[in-house]
């Protein structure tokens, strides 16, 4: 059942001085609140790994964020801005950025009315020979709604969309920083293991991570693993509905490998899971009801936006993983694929993650919802206000957080 939250009832007043417009100069250098059994201190992000639980498992979303956003002229100098969100021929985001002539995608138009039909001309700096040399076209294939039109693009010399896009994208900050994409989002915008490309949006609690900090984990004895979850521009979307049942959660793909489901259930009585950010949460209680379905129905489909409140699952994490792996190996399945729409809002029961690194979310957000959940009660309120009342730093290119999940 769908719970009857209020979003109001999870604002805070933000100012915008607030707000992190860039990083600091090194990553770790960020301050680290501490969250613990009620009790919440000050640290720093470098010593993290000293504030971790032994024989733990850590796992990063390794995602890697595009230059997704292009810019086109109209003959009549009308400029239109073309915002990729996810590949639709070849629907495959591997497959779609080794395109070597042309590809579609869904994208996110900006001043879409000037823009009804036609194909238009990346707008280019003549003495950027290599972008002039691509030609680059857009054809508006469909034109929908929000995020759902459909443009294909065209470009000549043989190389990739993946490369097309790194000569001619921008990489997509969040609306928020009001400024334009500059030279140092290029490294800061973009954590040190990201690997997979597909985001638009950085998974950003782990921008704080040096070299250093992720030796000092191994160090530890704490492994470290990767799930990959893109993603989207929906992560940007305000809740504008007085419920939260009324809202509409975006959906997101992702990928997990066997050798990690296996790392999962194999885990002894006492380990913890710690998620490095929202997204990676998101992709780790997911797992759970992928599971659950192929117990019930033998084969894993999308995970739903209310699927986790729809019963009260008796499965344990075990018995959902193990049949989750039962199902790749029945497929020889190395790695699997699914989509979730999942949504964490309070009265969710976590399954997998029992402590969670992640930034300071914005008033009356989805991401805030979760944070309410994973901590309990009105906490949220009181690490937020421990953390403006200490000068942190908030959202995307902000502090950072260490919270142990509330009883």
């Amino acid at each position: 059942m769908e719970p009857k939250i209020k979003i109001q009832d999870f604002s805070y007043n933000l100012p915008d001085e607030r707000i992190a417009k860039y990083p600091l100069a090194e990553r770790d250098l960020s301050k680290l609140l501490v969250y613990k059994d009620g009790v919440i201190e000050e640290e720093k992000f470098a010593n993290l790994s000293s504030l971790l639980p032994d024989g733990s498992l850590m796992v990063f979303n390794n995602t890697r964020v595009v230059p997704a956003r292009l810019f086109f002229r109209k003959p009549s100098g009308a400029v239109i801005e073309i915002f990729c969100l996810e590949p639709v021929d070849p629907n495959d985001y591997a497959l779609s950025f080794s395109s070597t002539e042309f590809c579609c995608w869904n994208v996110v138009i900006g001043n879409a009315k000037k823009w009804k039909e036609g194909d238009i001309n990346f707008l280019c700096d003549p003495a950027h020979e290599s972008a002039a040399a691509l030609d680059l076209r857009a054809e508006l294939i469909y034109k929908g709604d929000n995020n759902g039109s459909v443009v294909k693009f065209k470009w000549k010399t043989g190389i990739s969309f993946s490369e097309v896009l790194d000569i001619c994208g921008r990489i997509p900050i969040p609306p928020y920083l009001k400024r334009d994409t500059e030279e140092l989002d290029l490294e800061r915008y973009q954590t040190l293991y990201a690997r997979i490309k597909g985001s638009v949006a950085a998974p950003t609690a782990g921008l704080h991570f040096t070299e250093k900090v992720l030796q000092d984990i191994d160090n530890k004895g704490i492994r470290r693993d990767n799930v990959c979850l893109h993603v989207g521009a929906g992560t940007f979307v305000p809740v504008k509905s007085e419920y939260i049942a009324d809202h509409k959660m975006h959906t997101e793909p992702f990928s997990v490998s066997l050798a990690f489901l296996e790392s999962l259930y194999n885990l002894k009585e006492g380990e913890k899971v710690i998620s490095v950010g929202t997204t990676s949460t998101r992709c780790l209680e997911s797992l759970y009801f992928l599971g659950v379905q192929c117990i019930k129905n033998g084969r894993p489909d999308a995970v739903r936006q209310w699927e986790p409140y729809e019963c009260e699952y008796s499965y344990t994490l075990k018995e959902s993983v193990g049949a989750l792996i039962g199902y790749m190996k029945s497929n020889a399945l190395d790695t699997f694929t699914a989509r979730t729409a999942i949504i964490i809002v309070p009265s969710y029961k976590f399954r997998v993650v029992d402590v969670l690194v992640t930034n300071f979310h914005q008033p009356q957000s989805t991401l805030l919802l979760l944070i309410s959940a994973f901590t309990g009660g009105q906490e949220w309120r009181k690490i937020y206000n421990f953390a403006l009342e200490k000068g942190f730093r908030f959202l995307s290119y902000g502090d950072s957080s260490l919270l142990f999940r509330g009883k």
